[in-house]
């Protein structure tokens, strides 16, 4: 299973960056003592494990299919993103929780300010550049015309919206701990450090949340987006000879390798030599106009066999 180099340039560059920014944040967190500052250095450092693991499942999903996984292993990509949302709820917003709520249940006066502020400052630049970068990839990667979440749940590769998310919550909670630092330093009450480390959080659990729900999704087997799967149902009736369309089901095992199986009625009065024909035009076809497609099963079934309830399409909707 391929995958694009801008992909894997988004990981690197977010990977690089979050190690410089975490190993910066947690300087200024110590210097000042800011709760909201050392659950950022934390985010940080939580990103930058997230992308070594997503590159990892690439590498992992890559290998070729064995007797053991005859259709490959790129259902791991999924399960890594799977694991860097629960790594992202878990550590990211677990820690600034407890942080948050020690800070406000014993708030301290925060020290050198101004160290907070430059760095902060420093990272939002950062965070702002690497997600225009991830931006550009998830435009490239089919976004098109779509909204963000249509996009997203169409997506099937993992990787590019996961950066895009993470460093989406990075901005948020990089805005966050800078308010609240100007609040506690301006009013000097140091518990509004304590409430923005527990508003970090709250955006890390939401992220994580999103997250693992759209990977939940592709590791328990998502099908082709509709319009592909119209326009397979276009193909497979179009084919000589067939009568009716029984079923169509389909499969991501990852973001550019796709299974689909075809159930189609033949007329009875065809060769089986020209059923093979047909089969394998409507193969050739499927794979000329969609490369992600690299499998295609075709069933010559009668459809007076099919159970009831039983002829349906990739989408779950009822074959006429």
């Amino acid at each position: 299973m391929a995958h694009s180099a801008s992909s894997r340039t988004v990981i690197f560059a977010a990977l690089l960056g979050n190690l410089l920014v975490a190993a910066t944040k947690f300087g200024a967190a110590i210097v000042t003592g800011s709760a909201s500052m050392l659950s950022e250095a934390i985010h940080s450092l939580i990103d930058t494990g997230n992308q070594g693991l997503l590159l990892v499942g690439i590498r992992r999903a890559t290998r070729p299919a064995t007797a053991l996984h005859p259709f490959g292993h790129g259902l791991e990509l999924y399960f890594w993103t799977f694991v860097v949302a629960l790594l992202i709820f878990g550590l990211g917003a677990g820690v600034s929780f407890f942080e948050g709520v020690v800070h406000i249940l014993h708030p301290q006066p925060l020290a050198h300010v101004a160290v907070n502020y430059a760095v902060l400052v420093a990272s939002i630049v950062f965070e702002g550049s690497v997600w225009l970068f991830a931006l550009r990839a998830f435009r490239k990667d089919g976004k098109g015309k779509r909204g963000w979440v249509e996009a997203v749940q169409v997506s099937k590769d993992p990787t590019v919206f996961t950066v895009l998310f993470e460093d989406t919550a990075a901005l948020a909670g990089l805005a966050v701990a800078l308010v609240g630092n100007i609040l506690a330093e301006c009013l000097d009450m140091p518990v509004f450090d304590g409430v923005a480390s527990i508003v970090i959080g709250c955006i890390l659990a939401v992220t994580a949340g999103f997250l693992a729900r759209e990977s939940q999704s592709l590791l328990t087997g998502e099908g082709v987006a509709p319009e592909v799967l119209v326009a397979l149902r276009r193909m497979a009736l179009a084919a000589e000879g067939v009568e009716r369309l029984n079923e169509i089901r389909s499969m991501h095992f990852g973001p550019h390798d796709v299974l689909v199986a075809i159930s189609v009625d033949f007329r009875n009065d065809m060769s089986a030599g020209q059923v093979e024909t047909v089969v394998s035009a409507l193969e050739r076809q499927i794979k000329q106009h969609y490369p992600d497609v690299t499998r295609v099963f075709v069933e010559a079934q009668d459809s007076h066999t099919q159970p009831a309830g039983v002829a349906t399409t990739g989408a779950g909707a009822p074959t006429p």
